[in-house]
């Protein structure tokens, strides 16, 4: 995923409502998309993702780097799905496969079918986050480290053992091909 213009950044910090809109459009999918496979919930995804903006809005006076914008979002969003869970007492990251996923837009992404979203849920939290933020949101392994506050190195291992685990998971026999 292309990072935000940082000028935009800038522009949005001093107040500048259109640039800022221009950052929400150019990150909202990947941060809806991360949520929900935080929360395991489409509708709540979309709800967190609103606040995640509205706190954006309110600091990104605060963001000393324009061009780590990608990845200070990202921890703005899972932030987010951590106090969400505090408030409700439930677990961060809800197993996807427990619930009717049909009823939800996590259900609806084209990109992923429902065994890929069960096999996710079965991954450790951990490995989950590293392959959803490089794999699936397409954040590099730096600003994936950045988003989660763990070494790159860290991110690299964790995504590597979670694509195995799910090549494992999901394996297709050379004669069901």
């Amino acid at each position: 995923m292309d990072a935000p213009d940082a000028a935009d950044v800038l522009a949005a910090a001093s107040g500048d409502v259109d640039a800022f809109a221009r950052l929400v459009r150019a990150t909202q999918g990947p941060v809806w998309r991360y949520l929900v496979h935080l929360v395991g919930d489409g509708a709540r995804a979309e709800d967190l993702s609103q606040e995640v903006y509205l706190r954006a809005y309110r600091k990104l006076h605060t963001l000393e780097d324009p061009h780590r914008f990608l990845a200070w979002i990202m921890v703005s969003a899972r932030n987010a799905a951590y106090d969400d869970a505090r408030r409700r007492k439930r677990r961060p990251l809800e197993l996807v496969g427990d619930r009717d996923v049909t009823s939800s837009q996590a259900g609806h992404d084209p990109h992923i079918t429902f065994e890929v979203h069960d096999a996710l849920a079965r991954l450790d939290e951990t490995l989950r986050e590293s392959l959803v933020l490089v794999g699936m949101i397409g954040l590099s392994y730096q600003e994936a480290a950045d988003a989660i506050g763990v070494p790159e190195g860290t991110v690299k291992s964790r995504t590597f053992r979670a694509r195995k685990l799910l090549m494992e998971m999901l394996a297709v026999g050379e004669d069901d091909v």
